[in-house]
């Protein structure tokens, strides 16, 4: 009896030594080698490593885990007939490790291509659209490599895949409409991520996505409009932020004709000079414009003039500029008059 039971102690005892002594010694690698890489990582400039190693780290105890079990099981002496049940936790083993290895490469590559894309400024944008690309084509290679381990025929899967291809593609062929004219928007570059645009039709945002089959456009007001990618790619759009992202501001100032017009110009500048340094957004390579343009009813005009950095900082130089400006002029005894009219009245005679 004691006999036995230590035979089942040892046939057993051997293959649970080796899970653990797997477990173990995947946790020591994780806990000490993958964290000093990850020190040394976070001293470079070049963030990839980080990427590589972000990716690997949630499988490293599993891996060591799976290639303990396989040769605990291998290990194992059973007799007929459980000696095929080896066979089928092998082959289990080897799904699980191949299905591991396709999440860790999918989210590799989708990190070191945003990372990429970033670099390549507006030549190639990041978005939804082309990472779900990237996870598809991995994941569709993955699931092939693991039906063939499985010594699965994949050409008829193929075939299948093609022939069902063909009649999805003529029912759906609006949805494919707009897929391509997705991929049509982010490699002509007509819009990308983070660009204010105006359209033809009046819709007016930040463009924040482009998906499979729809462009996200968020309003200053935050609504957000979802726009059929086929009706994008085919309409007139005004693009603020497309070549140079700088934006001019124009601020017309009326000043009365009594004033000294030297003195108005030499005011105005020193308060556009004091707001271009003060407000950000501002464009400080460029100094600000004082311009005399016209004679009106009842005010010599002059515009101001700015650069923005981008669309959208027009608001706070606006804001800034009309608040000092105002209190400088009372300062100096500058007049912004009021639209005069002289109204005669005659009166009827009978």
């Amino acid at each position: 009896m004691v006999d036995k039971i230590l035979d089942q102690m040892f046939v057993w005892g051997h293959p649970i030594l080796i899970l653990v002594l797997g477990i173990i010694l995947g946790w020591l690698i994780k806990r000490f080698v993958h964290s000093r890489l990850s020190k040394l990582a976070d001293k470079t400039k070049w963030r990839g490593d980080d990427i590589i190693l972000n990716s690997i780290e949630p499988h490293i105890i599993l891996w060591f885990f799976l290639a303990a079990a396989r040769i605990a099981i291998g290990s194992i002496k059973l007799s007929e007939p459980f000696s095929s049940y080896k066979e089928y936790f092998s082959t289990i083993i080897v799904i699980i490790l191949f299905l591991s290895v396709t999440v860790t490469i999918s989210k590799l590559l989708v990190g070191l291509f945003n990372l990429w894309a970033e670099k390549q400024g507006r030549g190639f944008p990041s978005t939804t659209m082309f990472t779900n690309f990237v996870y598809i084509i991995v994941w569709g290679i993955g699931l092939m490599i693991i039906l063939d381990s499985l010594n699965i025929a994949i050409t008829p899967i193929l075939t299948a895949l093609g022939v069902g291809g063909l009649a999805i593609a003529l029912a759906l062929k609006d949805t494919l409409s707009d897929v391509f004219s997705g991929l049509h928007i982010l490699l002509s570059g007509k819009v990308q991520p983070g660009d204010f645009a105006e359209l033809d039709s009046g819709e007016r945002g930040y463009i924040s996505n482009i998906t499979w089959r729809n462009t996200t456009m968020l309003e200053r007001t935050n609504n957000v409009i979802n726009i059929p990618n086929s009706k994008l790619s085919t309409a007139i759009i005004k693009n603020y932020d497309s070549g140079d992202s700088s934006f001019s501001v124009r601020i017309p100032v009326g000043v009365s004709y009594n004033s000294d017009l030297k003195h108005v110009a030499s005011v105005t500048k020193n308060v556009a000079k004091d707001v271009a340094k003060d407000v950000e957004g501002c464009n400080t390579d460029e100094e600000p414009l004082v311009r005399f343009y016209e004679f009106g009813e009842s005010s010599i005009n002059l515009k101001v003039y700015f650069k923005a950095e981008k669309y959208g900082d027009q608001h706070n130089i606006i804001d800034t500029f009309v608040r000092r400006l105002h209190k400088r002029y009372n300062e100096e005894g500058i007049d912004i008059p009021f639209p005069i009219r002289t109204l005669i009245h005659q009166n009827s005679q009978e």
